[in-house]
């Protein structure tokens, strides 16, 4: 009986290498990409020059709350502070854009500061000092857009999370006293000391991550907050006794989510607040999955 071997042809041969080269060179460089340190951007704190002032005060400068950077960099990721980018008026005029960092990073923290300015979301500051800050509203909004547009996630901390529901066409109250008068102080002397209870609604992705904490407390430092929500804004948490909303969640994204109290603050004020690790967890993780 004959028997008959067929031999592969090099072009066959040649193929199967190459293959099997792709797909061991593409799992490598999947791996690296996996293990790679997280880069986190967090937006600038401005300071305005002040009137004939001097020096720095003359000067525009931008900055990050020491405290913010360090909760993030507490899961082991690299922190970037995102200057403005605007080319008008400039020393030094540059092609870089904002859509560049959300290009370049793995995720974007909005974090707290000055007022949203009322004029972001088409109304009239009914006192001067809540005139906010537009300049930075119109800086962070677009860095929100940008990094919404690339698909990285967003934490947004008090003035964050105004401002990312501001930015979905919301609204805010300019003040809570003075606009809900059935509402409990949300700010005081105390600053970061001042603290209340919060609620998670049933349908909450917040609720799962805190089903052991039977009345949760956050911090509270701000007297605005938001009224109407923005376009597929859903709530995530509200204060306990007044349903002042405390959280939000973008819900056309994999993960835009405002918080309005400071969970950088948390730890320093004692273990009775709000452990929030497991938000900044999930919004890490987030951060590694829409990095592919």
């Amino acid at each position: 009986m004959s028997h008959f071997l067929t031999e592969e042809s090099p072009w066959s041969v040649s193929k199967r290498v190459l293959k099997a080269r792709y797909q061991a060179l593409s799992e490598k460089i999947g791996k690296r990409l996996s293990q790679r340190t997280l880069k986190i951007g967090i937006s600038a704190r401005i300071f305005h020059p002040e009137p004939g002032s001097t020096g720095l005060r003359s000067k525009t400068l931008q900055y990050l709350e020491e405290s913010i950077a360090h909760w993030v960099m507490s899961r082991d990721v690299l922190v970037f502070m995102i200057p403005t980018v605007n080319a008008g008026g400039m020393l030094h005029n540059s092609n870089i854009r904002l859509r560049d960092y959300a290009k370049h990073l793995d995720g974007l923290v909005l974090q707290g500061g000055a007022d949203v300015s009322p004029q972001s979301y088409s109304q009239t500051p009914t006192r001067p000092e809540w005139n906010g800050d537009r300049a930075r509203d119109m800086y962070e909004m677009e860095l929100l857009l940008e990094f919404i547009e690339a698909q990285k996630p967003v934490l947004g901390i008090c003035r964050g999370c105004q401002l990312i529901n501001v930015a979905l066409g919301g609204t805010l109250y300019q003040d809570i006293a003075s606009e809900v008068p059935t509402a409990i102080e949300h700010v005081n002397a105390l600053y970061d000391s001042h603290r209340h209870a919060i609620i998670f609604p049933q349908e909450s992705s917040l609720a799962p991550l805190f089903a052991d904490q039977p009345e949760p407390m956050v911090n509270s430092i701000h007297h605005q907050a938001i009224n109407n929500l923005g376009r597929d804004v859903g709530i995530e948490a509200i204060s306990r006794s007044d349903n002042i909303i405390e959280a939000i969640r973008y819900r056309k994204a994999r993960f835009v989510m405002g918080l309005q109290w400071h969970p950088e603050f948390h730890r320093a004020q004692g273990a009775d607040l709000l452990d929030c690790t497991p938000i900044l967890d999930n919004f890490l993780r987030a951060a590694r999955e829409t990095r592919f």
